[in-house]
């Protein structure tokens, strides 16, 4: 319980701040999922590897996701892409 108008201020903006991290998140996992998917088919998509690749650097200047997790996720979704083909 908030006790100050600033407490209450943060905690309005936390709240919304987490929602909209939430989306990004949720969207960048839906990409990935979807690029994993295809390479996994034996069916690698170019476009959706990059569709994923953007994605991982959205959710990084968006501060959703550490920069080297994204470029460690990038990495091994091209080495799966170079042990499939």
């Amino acid at each position: 319980m908030a006790n100050t108008k600033s407490a209450e201020k943060r905690i309005r903006t936390s709240a919304k701040r987490q929602a909209e991290n939430t989306m990004y998140r949720s969207r960048m996992k839906t990409i990935i999922k979807k690029a994993e998917q295809l390479i996994f088919a034996n069916k690698p998509s170019e476009e959706a590897v990059r569709e994923a690749q953007i994605a991982l650097d959205k959710g990084v200047s968006k501060g959703v996701i550490h920069k080297n997790a994204a470029a460690r996720k990038k990495s091994r979704m091209a080495a799966k892409v170079v042990a499939k083909a």
